[in-house]
């Protein structure tokens, strides 16, 4: 599946006869942000921002994915996009496995930068996106402070993936400093919301001790919110992960405690922006590793930032989400 982005060709033929203000774009120009989970609210955020720098610039830009967590299929979407010879790609990176892909590219010269998951022993140019670790921290604080510094800890998340690991990460430093507050099991969810459901059911069936749900992505929070919902079991303390609509309903109705939110839109929006600059001022070497360079011409991390949201301020992020997203 793909969303598809073609700037009317009148801008084009403007720009490239210099009545368009003297772009330096060519028509073959084309560039990609290959996601996962294509269909969630988050990437039709970053599909937003896509189309926002593609219309300023302006270029062509395709949004391509998988419709659920499938790092196999995101790896033939990559295999399939080097033969079109892009002009730069994006991607989230879904599993480790993709180096050999974004290695690929570059080795072609195709500039390649991972927003939203990164491959950091991969080629790529940089990261832009969230510092996952600072996230674990947040959402670690809110958790403990919710639970007043006692209790079981259930941990949703897909353990291969590095910037869950790294949220993972930030949860248990936090907890650390509380001796009382266990992480008692750790679930897989593969990247399948039934998996989330099936598995709170079971913990509410069995009576498991369950004081808290931390969800390390998007999709688990809804599910377990729906399930402790079905089985009125309240008092649970429950810390989710990005804007999904039926997320923030909760949020607003005090259900689930608090949300972490990333900002999809910034990511694609700026990673459009640097490709088309690094494609029109290339670098000296696309294989240098620039992270090590003192004078490198490129961050090796672009931090676009997060947002703590209960029911304080969700209406105001609803508000705000829904302008930037709307079609201009």
């Amino acid at each position: 599946m793909s969303r598809y982005l073609i700037v009317p060709a009148v801008f084009l033929l403007l720009s490239l006869t210099g009545c368009g203000g003297g772009s330096q774009h060519a028509l073959e120009e084309k560039y990609f942000l290959i996601s996962t989970n294509i269909k969630v609210p988050y990437w039709q955020q970053a599909f937003a921002g896509l189309s926002r720098a593609a219309n300023e610039l302006p270029v062509k830009a395709e949004q391509v994915g998988p419709d659920t967590y499938d790092p196999k299929a995101q790896h033939e979407q990559f295999q399939e996009l080097l033969k079109q010879k892009p002009s730069g790609i994006l991607i989230s990176v879904s599993d480790p496995s993709l180096k050999d892909d974004i290695d690929a590219a570059i080795a072609q010269g195709i500039p390649v930068i991972a927003i939203d998951s990164d491959a950091p022993t991969s080629k790529r140019l940089m990261f832009i996106g969230t510092d996952n670790y600072k996230v674990g921290t947040m959402g670690g604080k809110v958790a403990a402070e919710r639970l007043h510094g006692k209790g079981s800890v259930a941990v949703y998340t897909m353990p291969e993936q590095a910037n869950l690991k790294e949220r993972l990460r930030g949860y248990k430093d936090v907890f650390a400093n509380y001796p009382q507050i266990k992480i008692t099991e750790v679930v897989d969810i593969k990247g399948d919301r039934r998996i989330a459901f099936d598995h709170t059911e079971e913990i509410v069936v069995k009576g498991t001790k369950v004081d808290a749900f931390v969800c390390l992505e998007a999709i688990a929070c809804p599910e377990i919110d729906e399930v402790l919902g079905r089985k009125n079991v309240t008092g649970k303390v429950i810390v989710a992960m990005d804007t999904d609509q039926r997320t923030l309903d909760a949020v607003k109705k005090g259900t689930i405690s608090a949300t972490i939110g990333q900002k999809p839109f910034t990511m694609a929006y700026v990673g459009l922006k640097l490709l088309d600059d690094l494609h029109h001022h290339p670098l000296a070497s696309l294989t240098t590793n620039w992270s090590q360079d003192p004078f490198s011409p490129v961050p090796s991390f672009i931090d676009t930032g997060v947002t703590l949201i209960d029911q304080s301020n969700v209406d105001g992020f609803i508000q705000a989400r829904d302008s930037a997203t709307q079609k201009k």
